[in-house]
Formats: C-alpha cells, structure tokens, sequence
C-alpha cells in the first residue's frame, strides 16, 4: 500500500474515530480498493472496512457521520482531501459466510444529501449484497491497519456469492450512467472482467482488459472513463453523450451472458 502523507493523515483519522466510537469492540480495520490495486489515483476514495463485535448505536452513526461528512473531501489550504468510504460489519454477520451478509454501517459521499436531512441509516434494508464483493476485496488486498489478518475474520466467498452480488448492482448503476458516468462505465467494466476471469482489477486495468474485447463503436466511451479516472482527462462527455448509453448496454449484454452461462453450467 502506498499513501502520501496527506491519505495516510486522513487513514490515521478515521481509525481514530472508529476506535473513539467502539473503543475495544473494533476487532479490526482494512484497506482495499484503489489503495491496493494499482494505487490511489487522482479522484479515488479512500476505502476502509471495519469489522465490530456488535451493532453500533444510533449516536454512534450518528457521530461517525458528523466527522464523516466535515472531513471527506473537504477543501483545505494544501488540498482536497480523499472522500472516505467506510463500511462497518458486525463479526458475527460476515462469518460463518452467508449470503446475502449483512451490513451495520456505511458512510460514503453519495449518501452526503440523506445524511444531511438527518438520515444516518439511509440504507433500505442491512442485507447488503455487494458487501460479497467487497470482503474478497479486502481479502484479496490482505492489508490490516488494525487487528488481524483478514483471513482470520474471514471465510472465504463463494464465486456464484460474488457473481451474485455483482448481478444484484447492474440496475443501480444503470440508473445512474447520467448522473455518474465515469464510476459507472468503469464499474461495469470491472464486472465483467472480474466476472470472465475471477480476477479483481483496478478500474483502469479492468477497463484496459474490456477495450481489447470492446467492439470499436463503443471504445471512445470507455477509453474517455479511463482517461477521466487517471488524471488524464477532465470530466466531460457532452461529445460522445449520444453513445453512452448503447456503450452500456453493451457491457450489461456481456455481463449478463456470463451470467447465463454460468447457470447452465455450475
């Protein structure tokens, strides 16, 4: 893993206020996502998952999301800092594995607008499928920064679980291509790598994997996500708008075709 002094700082602080809200209940606190997969680039969140012996209070989200939101992505003299995107587990939800586990906490700056109304459980419902994806994420990364080895927190997630819990976004993120273009487009290309070979990549790698099975029509989209994702280009696609949709159609189709062909054949 490799931080800058200013993402290390703000890693520093958010194990602080988990441990100031679940002082010896915090069993332990990983890393994952960008930070471990090919490196934080320029827009990344800072992802962490924290693993409790049990639920938090309502004024304990309540605190984590008052210093959530005064410190994710804020403005300072020096810079931007990183949105943070923290999920809490309760050790007894996640092992033995089941699915769909189930989720005690989430902060992340999509949910900024319901926080602010006063919702601090802004989530429908504590079954969170995608919470598969994330664990073998933080297997896969193997990065504690409090407690244990992942693996020892752990079981292991089955392939049709994390299939499962891929298919399970597909809709949402549909929904969001014109309000989040770059995060969709490269999310959806992660799934279908990920889901074509069982191999967790970075977006960048994930969507460099996609374009060389990508037909050439819906390249221009995708190669623009990527270069948006790595600093190389500013966010803009009012140009190519017209084909993003048919670009994501195309990686759904194929996510989807996977997903048959492993029906059939388990």
């Amino acid at each position: 893993m490799n931080l800058s002094d200013a993402d290390k700082e703000q890693l520093d602080h958010v194990l602080a206020l988990v441990c100031e809200v679940l002082n010896s209940d915090a069993v332990g606190a990983y890393v994952f996502g960008s930070a471990v997969l090919g490196g934080l680039r320029p827009d990344s969140d800072l992802d962490i998952l924290v693993v409790s012996r049990r639920p938090t209070t309502l004024a304990e989200k309540q605190h984590l999301v008052h210093d959530l939101m005064a410190t994710s992505g804020r403005r300072t003299s020096q810079g931007t800092l990183r949105r943070i995107e923290l999920t809490v587990v309760v050790e007894r939800d996640v092992k033995p594995w089941h699915y769909p586990p189930s989720l005690d906490f989430q902060y992340g700056d999509w949910l900024r607008d319901q926080f602010k109304s006063g919702n601090v459980e802004p989530w429908p419902k504590t079954l969170k499928p995608d919470l598969a994806l994330l664990i073998t994420m933080v297997l896969l990364a193997d990065t504690p920064v409090l407690g244990p080895r992942p693996s020892e927190l752990f079981d292991p997630v089955p392939d049709q679980d994390l299939l499962s819990a891929m298919l399970s976004d597909i809709d949402r993120l549909r929904d969001d291509v014109n309000s989040d273009t770059r995060n969709v487009v490269l999310t959806l290309a992660r799934i279908w790598s990920t889901a074509a070979t069982g191999v967790i990549r970075s977006k960048d790698a994930a969507a460099e994997w996609v374009l060389d099975r990508l037909p050439e029509s819906h390249h221009a989209v995708l190669a623009r996500a990527r270069a948006i994702y790595l600093g190389d280009l500013a966010e803009g696609w009012d140009d190519i708008q017209a084909d993003i949709a048919s670009c994501v159609d195309y990686l759904i189709g194929e996510i989807r075709n996977i997903a048959s062909t492993c029906e059939e054949n388990p």
